[in-house]
């Protein structure tokens, strides 16, 4: 969680594309760089001896126009503001929940919303979600200077600002910045005045990061003091001994999301092997080790019940006593223009 390119180029790269990770190849997942971690799916190399294979994308636009030109994987793992669009489009097929035994343990705000099925048929498998903060240096930055969204416009912090290079969270900031806490219901005007504050932003912008990987080395390094970040950061940069605070409570509120896997249409692999993969990021060792080694909050509710009040609030999973955008599906036409007018932002126009 990079950049659109015409649809001929895609293609062109869909021909010529090689797994990143080469491992079993009769199950291909597509899916965010660092989740080909194995102790994510353990069980499925302890069945089969071998990882699946993993090719990557870096962001979700770009993942749909590659496997709307044609390129062929099994699962995939998008959020959940892109689960209607992909359906829409015809990329991907229900899956059959009676295969996957975990899944009435799983957080039934997730698979209880109408988002992620269609006509009685599930289109999406919940498995992990957190939240987008604002990640901070408590060493260089006061504690009152990031209680509020428009530090991402203060000058005082001229190029020592990183935010998402990602449609769903820029904009979620962005919203969240001029008082929208349901983009679902956002306006022509509220579009415009976001669309404005992140061009007010850009300027601070010292890099628009691509992963939380590379989100970590630009805050350990000082390059950036804050930024606009999953809770993977913190989590995983406080474990490493770096002063990196995670401020949650904004008075303009904060972003949450959930991410999970797709069945993608006409895969090329095993359709038992998808379903193995599926059952073995939905166990407990999966969930324990995402939350514990990563920060990120686990679909399987069952799980997450077990964990201390203390635990999920150092892992910034905890509920809060502000505004929260959840990144649900919005309007397909308005995320587009949003697409179109975040790439303008970037290159400065």
């Amino acid at each position: 969680m990079n950049k659109m390119t015409t649809i001929s180029a895609l293609f062109g790269a869909a021909l010529i594309a090689l797994p990143a990770f080469a491992a079993d190849d009769e199950l291909i997942v597509f899916d965010w760089s660092g989740y080909e971690d194995p102790n994510f799916f353990l069980a499925y190399n302890e069945k089969h001896g071998d990882d699946p294979t993993f090719t990557f994308f870096g962001e979700e636009e770009e993942a749909f126009q590659k496997l709307r030109s044609g390129f062929r994987a099994d699962v995939s793992h998008p959020c959940s503001a892109n689960v209607q669009k992909w359906r829409e489009a015809g990329l991907i097929e229900p899956w059959d929940t009676s295969r996957i035994p975990a899944y009435g343990d799983l957080n039934q705000s997730f698979t209880g919303s109408e988002v992620f099925s269609h006509n009685g048929e599930v289109y999406f498998i919940p498995a992990d979600w957190g939240s987008t903060a604002v990640a901070y240096n408590t060493e260089e930055v006061p504690v009152e200077d990031v209680a509020s969204l428009q530090v991402f416009t203060n000058p005082k912090y001229a190029g020592r600002i990183s935010i998402a290079d990602n449609v769903d969270d820029v904009y979620a900031l962005a919203y969240l910045a001029i008082g929208v806490t349901d983009w679902t219901k956002a306006t022509e005007a509220d579009f415009d005045a976001a669309s404005a504050w992140l061009r007010k932003a850009h300027p601070n912008v010292r890099a628009y990061w691509a992963d939380g990987g590379e989100l970590s080395q630009l805050m350990a390094s000082g390059e950036v003091l804050i930024s606009w970040a999953w809770n993977e950061t913190p989590v995983t940069m406080q474990g490493d001994g770096h002063p990196i605070g995670y401020q949650r409570e904004t008075v303009e509120g904060t972003s949450t999301w959930v991410c999970g896997y797709v069945n993608l249409t006409n895969g090329p692999g095993s359709e038992d092997k998808a379903y193995d993969f599926m059952n073995a990021w939905l166990s407990e060792d999966t969930a324990n080790y995402i939350v514990n080694e990563w920060g990120y909050g686990h679909s399987n509710a069952k799980v997450m019940a077990t964990y201390a009040p203390e635990d999920i609030e150092w892992a910034g999973l905890a509920p809060v006593s502000v505004p929260v955008l959840a990144q649900l599906p919005m309007d397909i036409t308005l995320r587009e223009r949003q697409i179109a007018e975040f790439e303008k932002i970037k290159a400065g126009f």
